[in-house]
């Protein structure tokens, strides 16, 4: 096997992810309109109260995207292919609802994230969790983890594309082998699959959770002007 047959896999999943992550981070931009919602429904509402109800808001929904597909499996002999089909669309509906999460906590703190490569930075590490931070901070060589609200906006792009290379790669590596043990268990039949999807897309859900609070780190004390 040559050297580039073996990396041939590897290879065809980052294409594939980059695809998935190109497509939910342009159609992110229901963040600012999401935060807006919010105050106008609680007034007085503070950030650290309105980034509680994204995050609940965001889990109840990663949840339910895990556990349609399981319950679709629970139908004898039609369901598991079914699933099977539906696993693609509901992955590129788990990255776009992370990312318009990710774009409304960045909204909250201030920070406007307009272009692509910025908003792909920010989805990757957040989908990487607490390593995702860790990962960005030893490269840019940041003395804080809360890299989002120091740097994002303001690293070069060339920089940025780095960064969005180290971060697909460790997010192929391991990232996406969580996700396919997910994917595997929402297609058991008989209703366990509605079950341990729930349970496995929630799991997943918490990781970006982890990885949002690492990026921007504690909520603002008041609302500001985005920058």
């Amino acid at each position: 096997m040559t050297r580039q047959e073996s990396r041939g896999p590897d290879l065809a999943d980052r294409r594939a992810l980059d695809r998935l992550l190109d497509a939910a981070v342009r159609r992110a931009d229901k963040g600012e309109d999401a935060v807006a919602e919010l105050r106008r429904e609680h007034a007085g509402i503070s950030p650290a109260e309105l980034i509680g109800r994204l995050e609940k808001r965001y889990l109840a929904r990663s949840a339910r995207l895990g556990g349609a597909v399981g319950a679709v499996a629970a139908f004898p002999g039609i369901g598991t292919l079914a699933a099977v089909g539906l696993t693609g669309a509901q992955t590129a509906a788990f990255l776009s609802a992370s990312a318009n999460h990710v774009m409304a906590v960045a909204a909250v703190h201030g920070v406007a994230v307009d272009d692509v490569e910025r908003r792909r930075a920010l989805l990757l590490a957040a989908l990487l969790g607490e390593d995702g931070a860790k990962a960005v901070s030893g490269q840019l060589g940041l003395g804080t983890l809360y890299w989002a609200r120091a740097a994002l906006t303001r690293l070069p792009l060339g920089t940025i594309r780095a960064v969005n290379k180290t971060l697909t790669r460790r997010l192929v590596q391991a990232g996406l082998a969580r996700a396919g043990a997910v994917s595997l268990g929402r297609l058991a039949p008989f209703g366990v699959g509605a079950v341990i999807g729930y349970q496995g897309t929630k799991i997943m859900g918490k990781n970006v959770l982890d990885g949002t609070r690492e990026a921007f780190g504690p909520p603002p004390a008041t609302f500001g002007a985005t920058s």
